[in-house]
């Protein structure tokens, strides 16, 4: 062989048909690219190459022996043969050894039907087993290791890929194997999968039915299965998901390696989650205020009771609306306020009002591409984040592009999460503080006694909890010299970045540092981590890109409060849930003439409402997503709506209607057309477009704003007491999860989140009922002690109804002081 250091490409020969290739390239890969098929267990794309199942070896001339196709690099001049004899017989003695203690069970096993090692032996195996021994057992029944995930061992084949998956891309380390040799057993941790996420990925790459899907099991056969392709609706990751239904009934979700930018992952909300439409909350017919109470009544009825309302009815009409929604959805929303109440006034539901900024800062720095492609950057920042509990899957790709090699990580974050790790610099980033830490980035880029970057420098964690000056600027030198030396630089903002009370300095803050990054020859990136899956699509059709001021909810909210708002349409979503201020958003919407709500479960806004309208939940109609890349994708409808529900657009072009403005029946493909004539962004594209992987929006390059300037430093403010803040937990991203009865079985009860020198001075133990106090309000949950939480912080996830998280806040304060305490009794 020559040597290949100074050699572009390689040319390698597989079973006469010769290749040129990369430097690096593996014979499989090679294999691969000349469609030729090598066979697998322990080989799984996005992990480490472990090289154990020898099923892939194959014969190289020059060698006498035969060589694993997945871990053996392509060598110039390379010739390889796959099909030989003695290939094809040691394949054959593979399989045999992995039958000789195989449970012959695949008529009762989930994964009959779909088993690789099934396919393989028909394909390699020997017609006859070698083996007489009795086979060896590990348990006699299998092992319920979680309420969604369950193994039998016996099955096992000993890939590894459950294990890696867990710990290289999931970075839960939940699972884990004990002896050795054919006496290697993969088990959770005592025997259970304590710190698991439940996510099912190691279900999902488990090659046999080792490891299978407690919900699932014993419900189908794949060959029974109706497949849909659709996407997750969960948060704003966009993640590719199969959905199987059998005689219309919801059976599960899988994933695919060569479908999405998931690349075969899901978290635990989109795996286990999709049976939200089952709810025992599902509005069944329209309703109507009749006295004190919600009567059901037909959708003629409905509409007779409509009509006579809207004719006596004064005042201004608005609308919200949910970024749960489709953008076919959200555009014939606002073509109906505009047609039928000629208002302009739609504001995008949320937990907090979008600042102004927001447009300018996508419209010059936004990236719409592939996540992969983004942080490929030399030095991405995460800010404002708890990626791994609200964006679980965008998580393990940031993981896989630090331990890859490709970039390096920092974080600037109020909570803690795993991927701390994985992070060159983790730092604990209070509500309140991105102001004063923004103002020192850009202060600092302005100074130029910047210390050069040292990439081969020691890893720095630093924990700020107390705001002192000095604390958070030691954080801040790894930072600053990172953001001074690198060449490439992305930066990730989270939803924290806009519940802050100072969010529209924040967000002109990040547009002159990233202003400045580019000034300075960077190449510069922005992308989102929103939590709602639509969240991106909501924005586009609501800024238009224009940079054009939002309608937020809390204008909304006001012109309730002032009876300047006679209608008000609510669609799919529930401000009195979820927007700061709770007894005062119910005290507005109560001075509202006629209440409209359109939503696929009862709220606590519907016990407001003067109608009430069933709509279809997720999976029950078609339409896109647009998702944090900017990429728009396929929602396709895998069950019909149930009960009375109909379509979100079937409602609107219904009320449309019952007055002068009708709205023209279209199908998506029209309607998708004329958000592509409307928004600069959509241009160009068609339904037609937007195949497996999506397809990208994109905004034309423009002169940035000038009118950005860096303002004065800001001053460092040193809260005492406790400071409380929400988001999203885990299992729940919204209250939209909280109708999935699975995540149900996994996901903790109603909790708040403190470190463990805060509850030792309160003389709170984990586990103990607390009371938790702010000047508006209070709320009783469970204590759950973190050692790695920020001391003076408080943390209660905002998806949890019953906690009515927002009785604490008021509009316009976060985060805000509270007290905890033990509960009575």
């Amino acid at each position: 062989m020559s040597d290949t250091s100074d050699i572009t490409t390689l040319t390698v020969t597989i079973d006469g048909h010769e290749l040129q290739v990369q430097p690096g390239t593996t014979i499989l890969s090679a294999a691969e690219g000349l469609g030729i098929d090598i066979p697998t267990f322990c080989f799984q794309k996005r992990l480490p190459v472990l090289a154990s199942c020898r099923m892939c070896l194959v014969e190289i001339e020059g060698q006498g022996k035969l060589q694993p196709a997945c871990a053996t690099a392509v060598m110039d001049g390379m010739v390889v043969r796959t099909t030989t004899k003695q290939v094809a017989e040691t394949r054959s003695v593979m399989l045999d050894m992995l039958l000789a203690n195989h449970p012959l069970d695949c008529p009762i096993c989930d994964k009959g039907g779909e088993c690789e090692l099934q396919d393989m032996v028909m394909e390699y195996g020997p017609r006859e087993s070698m083996f007489r021994d009795p086979k060896r057992v590990f348990h006699s029944k299998d092992i319920q290791l979680s309420p969604v995930v369950i193994m039998n061992v016996n099955r096992c084949i000993q890939c590894q890929r459950c294990v890696r998956m867990c710990e290289e891309v999931v970075g839960a380390v939940a699972l884990g194997t004990v002896e050795k040799g054919m006496d290697t057993a993969v088990t959770g941790f005592e025997g259970s999968l304590a710190s698991c996420d439940q996510c099912g990925n190691c279900i999902e790459v488990c090659p046999v039915g080792a490891l299978m899907s407690f919900p699932y099991r014993y419900k189908s056969r794949p060959w029974d299965l109706v497949e849909t392709d659709t996407i997750c609706a969960h948060c704003g990751t966009g993640c590719h998901l199969t959905v199987g239904t059998r005689d219309v009934e919801f059976m599960r979700v899988r994933s695919q390696w060569d479908k999405g930018l998931n690349l075969e992952t899901l978290c635990v909300r989109g795996r286990f989650g999709m049976d939200v439409f089952a709810s025992p909350d599902r509005i069944k017919r329209p309703m109507i205020r009749q006295g004190d109470a919600l009567t059901p009544v037909s959708w003629e009825d409905a509409a007779t009771y409509l009509c006579a309302q809207l004719s006596r009815t004064s005042g201004r009409a608005a609308g919200i609306a949910s970024p749960r929604l489709t953008n076919e959805a959200l555009f014939q929303f606002r073509k109906l306020m505009l047609g039928a109440f000629d208002s302009g006034l739609v504001a995008i539901s949320s937990r907090f009002d979008f600042p102004g900024a927001l447009g300018p800062l996508l419209r010059d720095f936004y990236m719409r591409a592939p996540f992969e492609e983004v942080i490929r950057s030399d030095f991405t920042l995460v800010i404002g984040s708890n990626v791994t509990e609200e964006n679980p899957v965008s998580e393990y790709l940031l993981r896989s592009a630090v331990r890859n090699g490709r970039m390096q990580l920092y974080l600037l974050s109020a909570r803690p999460s795993r991927l701390d790790a994985d992070a060159r610099v983790a730092m604990r980033m209070l509500p309140g503080t991105e102001a004063f830490v923004l103002s020192e980035l850009l202060e600092s880029l302005f100074d130029q006694r910047v210390r050069p970057f040292e990439p081969a420098g020691s890893e720095l964690k630093t924990e700020y909890a107390r705001g002192q000056d000095e604390e958070i600027k030691e954080g801040l030198n790894g930072l600053i010299a990172a953001l001074s030396a690198a060449p490439s630089i992305t930066v990730l903002i989270g939803m924290d970045l806009f519940r802050t009370s100072d969010a529209e300095a924040v967000l002109s803050l990040l547009h002159c540092l990233l202003h400045r990054l580019q000034t300075l020859g960077k190449n510069v990136a922005l992308q989102g981590l929103f939590d709602r899956p639509n969240q991106m699509g909501a924005l586009d059709i609501t800024l238009g890109m224009e940079g054009k001021a939002l309608v937020t909810v809390g204008e909304v909210l006001d012109l309730c409060a002032k009876g300047e708002i006679g209608t008000l349409y609510v669609a799919g979503a529930d401000p009195i849930s979820s927007y700061p201020d709770r007894s005062r958003v119910v005290e507005a919407l109560k001075k509202v003439d006629l209440l409209i709500v359109q939503d696929w479960v009862q709220t606590d806004i519907t016990e407001l409402a003067n109608v009430v309208l069933p709509s279809a939940a997720h999976g029950e109609e078609s339409g896109t997503f647009t998702n944090n890349e900017g990429r728009v994708q396929m929602v396709r409808k895998f069950r019909t709506p149930i009960f009375a529900a109909r379509s979100n657009i079937e409602i609107f072009e219904w009320f449309a209607a019952l007055g002068d403005a009708v709205l023209k029946h279209s199908d998506q493909a029209e309607i998708f057309s004329e958000i592509a004539a409307v928004y600069c962004a959509y241009s160009g594209l068609s339904i037609d477009q937007i195949g497996p992987d999506g397809a990208f929006t994109s905004v034309p390059k423009r002169p940035l704003d000038e009118s950005f300037k860096a303002s004065e430093p800001v001053k460092q403010t040193i809260r005492d007491g406790l400071v409380l803040i929400t988001g999203n937990g885990l299992f729940y991203g919204g209250k939209f999860s909280e109708h999935s009865a699975t995540l149900a079985t996994v996901a903790e009860e109603p909790y708040v989140e403190m470190n463990a020198t805060d509850a030792k001075e309160r003389g709170l133990a984990a586990n103990q009922m607390v009371v938790v106090t702010s000047t508006s309000g209070h709320l009783t949950a469970r204590l759950k002690i973190n050692p790695q939480f920020p001391e003076r912080l408080v943390f209660v996830p905002e998806s949890y109804r019953s906690l009515q998280f927002n009785n604490l806040m008021k509009k316009g304060e976060y985060p805000c002081h509270v007290e905890v305490r033990k509960a009575d009794g």
